[in-house]
Protein backbone atom coordinates (compact mmCIF):
# COMPACT_ATOMS: atom_id res chain seq x y z
CA UNK A 1 0.00 0.00 0.00
CA UNK A 2 1.44 3.61 -0.76
CA UNK A 3 2.52 4.97 2.48
CA UNK A 4 1.69 8.72 1.27
CA UNK A 5 -2.33 8.25 1.50
CA UNK A 6 -3.16 11.56 0.40
CA UNK A 7 -4.72 12.20 3.68
CA UNK A 8 -8.03 14.54 4.27
CA UNK A 9 -10.79 15.93 5.33
CA UNK A 10 -14.36 15.41 4.32
CA UNK A 11 -16.17 17.98 1.70
CA UNK A 12 -18.31 20.62 4.02
CA UNK A 13 -21.49 19.14 2.99
CA UNK A 14 -23.43 15.86 3.35
CA UNK A 15 -22.70 12.93 1.20
CA UNK A 16 -25.02 11.59 -1.63
CA UNK A 17 -24.65 8.18 -0.52
CA UNK A 18 -22.29 6.56 2.80
CA UNK A 19 -21.32 3.03 2.95
CA UNK A 20 -19.90 0.61 5.32
CA UNK A 21 -17.58 -1.41 3.11
CA UNK A 22 -18.30 -5.28 4.69
CA UNK A 23 -15.61 -8.48 4.35
CA UNK A 24 -18.39 -10.11 1.48
CA UNK A 25 -17.78 -6.94 -0.63
CA UNK A 26 -13.57 -8.08 -0.98
CA UNK A 27 -11.44 -9.41 -3.72
CA UNK A 28 -9.43 -12.40 -4.02
CA UNK A 29 -6.77 -10.32 -2.03
CA UNK A 30 -8.92 -8.58 0.77
CA UNK A 31 -9.58 -5.34 -0.88
CA UNK A 32 -12.53 -3.88 -1.43
CA UNK A 33 -13.50 -4.88 -4.72
CA UNK A 34 -13.55 -2.19 -7.78
CA UNK A 35 -16.86 -3.65 -9.07
CA UNK A 36 -18.41 -2.96 -5.58
CA UNK A 37 -17.14 0.93 -5.64
CA UNK A 38 -17.84 1.25 -9.61
CA UNK A 39 -21.92 -0.07 -8.36
CA UNK A 40 -21.95 2.39 -5.40
CA UNK A 41 -20.56 5.12 -7.62
CA UNK A 42 -23.18 4.72 -10.21
CA UNK A 43 -26.16 4.62 -7.48
CA UNK A 44 -24.42 7.51 -6.26
CA UNK A 45 -24.33 9.58 -9.40
CA UNK A 46 -28.29 8.95 -10.36
CA UNK A 47 -28.92 10.42 -7.23
CA UNK A 48 -28.45 13.74 -8.54
CA UNK A 49 -29.46 12.86 -12.19
CA UNK A 50 -32.57 11.65 -11.20
CA UNK A 51 -33.15 14.72 -9.12
CA UNK A 52 -32.19 16.72 -12.29
CA UNK A 53 -34.13 15.02 -15.02
CA UNK A 54 -37.51 14.75 -12.60
CA UNK A 55 -37.57 11.15 -13.45
CA UNK A 56 -36.50 7.78 -14.43
CA UNK A 57 -32.29 7.98 -15.63
CA UNK A 58 -29.86 5.37 -16.97
CA UNK A 59 -26.48 4.90 -17.30
CA UNK A 60 -24.87 5.81 -20.54
CA UNK A 61 -21.18 6.42 -20.18
CA UNK A 62 -18.35 5.97 -17.75
CA UNK A 63 -16.90 9.08 -19.01
CA UNK A 64 -14.03 8.34 -16.45
CA UNK A 65 -12.92 6.24 -13.45
CA UNK A 66 -9.88 6.65 -11.29
CA UNK A 67 -9.06 4.67 -8.62
CA UNK A 68 -6.26 6.34 -6.43
CA UNK A 69 -5.99 4.17 -3.02
CA UNK A 70 -7.51 0.66 -2.05
CA UNK A 71 -10.91 0.64 -0.02
CA UNK A 72 -10.68 -1.63 2.86
CA UNK A 73 -13.15 -3.65 5.03
CA UNK A 74 -14.98 -1.70 7.96
CA UNK A 75 -14.02 2.04 5.81
CA UNK A 76 -16.67 4.05 5.97
CA UNK A 77 -17.18 5.51 2.38
CA UNK A 78 -18.38 8.55 1.34
CA UNK A 79 -19.96 9.27 -2.66
CA UNK A 80 -20.62 13.16 -3.02
CA UNK A 81 -22.11 13.53 -6.34
CA UNK A 82 -22.42 17.06 -8.34
CA UNK A 83 -23.98 17.74 -12.56
CA UNK A 84 -21.50 19.26 -14.09
CA UNK A 85 -23.42 19.30 -17.26
CA UNK A 86 -26.71 19.30 -18.87
CA UNK A 87 -27.80 18.49 -22.32
CA UNK A 88 -31.00 17.88 -24.20
CA UNK A 89 -31.16 14.49 -22.98
CA UNK A 90 -28.20 13.96 -21.11
CA UNK A 91 -26.74 14.41 -17.45
CA UNK A 92 -23.22 14.49 -16.80
CA UNK A 93 -22.31 13.58 -13.08
CA UNK A 94 -18.95 14.00 -11.20
CA UNK A 95 -18.45 11.53 -8.21
CA UNK A 96 -15.65 11.90 -5.58
CA UNK A 97 -15.56 9.14 -3.17
CA UNK A 98 -13.49 9.15 -0.05
CA UNK A 99 -12.83 6.17 2.77
CA UNK A 100 -12.69 6.98 7.04
CA UNK A 101 -10.60 4.56 8.22
CA UNK A 102 -9.49 4.05 12.01
CA UNK A 103 -6.20 4.47 12.70
CA UNK A 104 -4.57 4.36 16.11
CA UNK A 105 -7.74 5.76 16.94
CA UNK A 106 -8.32 8.43 14.75
CA UNK A 107 -10.23 8.25 11.67
CA UNK A 108 -8.84 10.04 8.83
CA UNK A 109 -10.12 10.71 5.48
CA UNK A 110 -8.96 9.36 2.36
CA UNK A 111 -9.51 10.22 -1.46
CA UNK A 112 -9.81 6.76 -2.89
CA UNK A 113 -11.24 7.21 -6.54
CA UNK A 114 -13.58 9.74 -8.69
CA UNK A 115 -15.28 9.35 -12.17
CA UNK A 116 -17.67 11.25 -14.58
CA UNK A 117 -20.83 9.31 -15.45
CA UNK A 118 -23.44 10.38 -18.48
CA UNK A 119 -27.22 9.87 -17.59
CA UNK A 120 -29.68 9.86 -20.00
CA UNK A 121 -33.31 10.76 -19.18
CA UNK A 122 -35.97 8.30 -19.96
CA UNK A 123 -40.14 8.74 -20.88
CA UNK A 124 -42.45 6.13 -19.49
CA UNK A 125 -41.48 3.96 -22.10
CA UNK A 126 -37.61 4.00 -21.55
CA UNK A 127 -36.82 6.47 -24.88
CA UNK A 128 -34.17 9.08 -24.09
CA UNK A 129 -36.66 12.12 -23.32
CA UNK A 130 -36.08 16.23 -22.45
CA UNK A 131 -34.42 16.97 -19.25
CA UNK A 132 -36.42 19.92 -17.92
CA UNK A 133 -35.41 23.18 -17.89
Amino acid sequence: MNKNLNITQLPERQPTLRVVTMPADTNSLGGIFGGWIMAQVDIAGSIPAVRRAKGKVSTVAVNAFEFHQPVLVGDVVSFYADVTRVGRTSITVHVDVYAERLRQGEYEAIKVTQADLTFVALDDQGRPRVVPG
